[in-house]
């Protein structure tokens, strides 16, 4: 018989086995070959010996339970694997199948998280039991990664709760379900309040239950909800494509098609064709490229931002306990926040009582809303509130450790509020660390404005800065090292996802988002009708077409920045480079109508509300005689060569210094689609549209060279890029060592 490596195997005196998943080569146990193999060797061994045996627990010897498909593997497997790896996965199938019709009770003792494959093996089982802990998650994330639970979750989630309902609740936004949660669901069927109490709890249950069978293998079961045949389920079921279509408006997201397929075609099936069935789609998924591309952004590269960048050991952890935030406008009222919610003592500064009071009224709006939904008590919401001081006196700030600067973007007002507050900073060890939240101003112009240069940097944040999860955070020429890492410890502290640029003109984000704009915007020019436009960003798969996002940035403060960029360029002795775009936003000024803070722009609105495009513009841009000859794909392309273009040279210019910062900042920063797995990513991923074979960097300097030929030289892909591809390489900081699972 062969040998378990991963799961151990111990029957105690009342006859019950009790498993435990600990696989010795890492952290976390996932469906690797090594786990494959050890469950064959157990399912079998339970089978020779099932005479001799009451039941089965399975637990981990880790502190999560399991963690999933093995990432790394995911990655690597290709279209021409697909039948090797369909057989790897109906063998995984297989042996959970072998558990469940066993002939005995197998139970799940959840110790801790069991997310994707980890929540699989428990659904393989009559009975699970789980540890009252706030780490003790259960979900199937696959769809954030482009994937489908293709362990049998798919099909065992609906034969227990219905299409409807395990489609909404489990498998198409991948929500992460607490015990408590787990329980009223009925995903789990029992809560315990200790580790210890997991084991006692399970056999509790075998022995009470000799004969547990699994719902759907008994003679008469009906599936909850019915079944797609029903008439009363077949009338709502049309409903899920059409609100899938409008939510991902044509973009290119296959897992939740697959998801929704798996789930009604295996429903109407018997167990065994339905586990072929989602076998297929999973196939379909893990081998095709956007998958490949969500689980290296959203995973690896992720993991990578938020790891230790280097930082020697001996770098204590820096925890802020009181903050400085300078100026109570929007993006200062909402720092304010997400650094009350974070426990620290606010200050919040501005030139009167009045505006730093209603700068903190921006909090109390959201902690309202927050306690209507259920989603906070008063007694936090109170206790939040408490922590934000708002204030006109400077001296307020004695004993702070953080500043943050969120004022009007202009280096001479930066400047004067620095300088009025420094004098007051002189308590805190070590002295405080000096941020400013500027988008677009060069940090070591900046610090020029400060004492101490060392500690000032860039802390530039996204509005609406309670939702936006990144912070990126910019290295001045003097910055030193040790507030590099005091900045990614308040990323920390303040739940943001960081990443670390050096200093330019816009940055990294700024400057790549800048691109995408002025690429949408100027395609008005060329008779591009606005609705085409705005249909092309959404299939691209940008949250907000681009004509709209305009109107909420700003076409005067563009203007401003413009201006301001090209009076630094020309002061440096460079040529500035205009782009079409300009035209436009040249034009809607003229008009009046500068975005939506001034109630009009390319959209027209009612009470601060959209209320569709401005009827003015086919007469300011008129369109084209023959719409149906523009070329979809050619929008959609770019948009998103621009800012991939525009992050080469970011990387070659030193602005950037990882790809997974790259890559990062621009799906969390500025909303580049996160099927692509980011600007870098993007390109090691690209497919030809008309040449499937013309793939990866070589396929993309190929379309680059096309849309140049076509639309311009800032299409023209960079040295750097085109030896890339000459060496057949791809943007990566390193081979992905952490193991890792799903």
């Amino acid at each position: 018989m062969a040998e378990s490596t991963t799961i151990r195997y111990d029957k105690g005196d009342d006859g019950i086995v009790v498993l435990t998943i600990d696989d010795p080569n890492q952290g976390a146990n996932t469906m690797n070959a090594a786990y494959i193999a050890s469950m064959g060797a157990t399912v079998d061994r339970l089978e020779a010996e099932k005479d001799d045996i009451k039941g089965v627990v399975i637990t981990s010897g880790k502190k999560t339970f399991f963690a999933g498909g093995d990432l790394n593997d995911l990655l690597a497997v290709t279209k021409d694997q697909a039948e090797e790896f369909g057989e790897g996965i109906r063998l995984v199938k297989s042996q959970l199948r072998r558990l469940e019709t066993l002939g005995k009770p197998v139970v799940a003792a959840i110790n801790g998280a069991a997310l994707g494959g980890g929540l699989e093996i428990t659904l393989a089982t009559h009975h699970r039991v789980i540890v009252d802990d706030a780490k003790a998650k259960l979900g199937f994330p696959e769809v954030k990664l482009g994937l489908l639970p293709g362990g049998g979750g798919v099909v065992r989630s609906v034969r227990m709760f219905g299409i409807v309902n395990a489609l909404m609740q489990l498998l198409l936004q991948g929500q992460e379900v607490r015990p408590a949660q787990a329980k009223e669901m009925g995903l789990v069927d029992e809560v315990v309040a200790t580790r210890d109490d997991l084991i006692p709890a399970a056999k509790a249950w075998i022995a009470a239950n000799p004969e547990a069978v699994q719902p759907w293998d008994v003679k008469g079961y009906k599936m909850p909800g019915g079944l797609p045949s029903d008439p009363k389920l077949a009338q709502n079921l049309p409903a899920f494509p059409a609100n899938l279509r409008k939510q991902l408006k044509g973009a290119n997201y296959p897992a939740p098609h697959h998801i929704m397929a798996a789930a009604v075609e295996g429903a109407q099936v018997d167990f065994d064709t339905a586990i072929e069935i989602e076998g297929r789609y999973f196939v379909d998924l893990a081998t095709g490229q956007v998958a490949k591309n969500m689980i290296q952004a959203f995973f690896f590269d992720l993991q990578q931002v938020n790891g230790k960048r280097g930082r020697p050991d001996d770098v204590e952890t820096f925890v802020s306990k009181k903050v400085v935030v300078l100026g109570a406008g929007m993006m200062g009222a909402a720092i304010a926040y997400v650094c009350a919610k974070a426990g620290i003592e606010v200050v919040l500064k501005d030139v009167s009582q009045e505006n730093a009071d209603r700068g903190k009224g921006y909090s109390k709006d959201l902690v309202d809303k927050a306690i209507s939904r259920g989603r906070s008590t008063q007694e936090k919401g109170d206790a939040l509130l408490a922590l934000i001081h708002p204030t006109a006196d400077p001296a307020d700030a004695a004993g702070a450790d953080l500043v943050i600067e969120a004022v009007f973007e202009d280096p001479k007002v930066k400047a004067q509020v620095f300088a009025e507050i420094e004098p007051f900073l002189t308590t805190a060890h070590p002295p405080a660390l000096l941020g400013s939240n500027t988008s677009t101003l060069p940090i070591t112009q900046l610090a020029e404005g400060v004492s101490r240069p060392a500690d000032f940097i860039g802390l530039h944040f996204f509005s609406p800065v309670d939702k936006m999860p990144l912070l990126e955070i910019i290295k001045g020429e003097q910055t030193g090292d040790a507030t590099v890492y005091r900045a990614l410890d308040v990323a920390k502290q303040i739940k943001k996802t960081p990443i670390v640029v050096n200093d330019s003109r816009g940055f990294f984000t700024s400057r790549v988002i800048g691109t995408f704009i002025n690429e949408g915007i100027a395609m008005l020019l060329e008779g591009v009708p606005a609705p085409t436009i705005e249909q092309a960003s959404s299939q691209a798969g940008y949250p907000a077409p681009v004509l709209q996002l305009m109107d909420e940035l700003n076409m005067e403060l563009a203007a401003k920045i413009r201006k301001a960029t090209k009076e630094a360029v020309e002061a440096e002795g460079g040529t500035w480079v205009g782009h079409a775009s300009e035209q436009v936003v040249d034009r809607m000024l003229a008009e009046g109508r500068a975005g939506k803070l001034r109630g009009a722009g390319f959209y027209e609105y009612a009470d601060g509300k959209r209320s569709g495009l401005w009827a003015g513009l086919r007469e300011a841009f008129p369109p084209v005689a023959d719409p149906s000859a523009i070329s979809m794909k050619d929008l959609e392309e770019r948009m998103l060569f621009a800012e991939a273009l525009e992050s080469v040279k970011c990387l070659d210019e030193g602005v950037i210094e990882s790809v997974a910062d790259a890559n990062i900042g621009s799906i969390f920063g500025i909303g580049f689609p996160g099927w692509t797995g980011g600007v870098l990513q993007y390109i090691n991923g690209y497919v030809h549209p008309t040449h499937p074979h013309h793939a990866g960097v070589a396929g993309f300097v190929a379309r680059a060279r096309e849309l140049a030929a076509t639309y311009g030289e800032r299409f023209e892909p960079p040295a750097s890029l085109v030896e890339k591809a000459e060496r057949g390489e791809t943007y990566t900081d390193a081979p992905a060592l952490a193991r890792a699972g799903a």
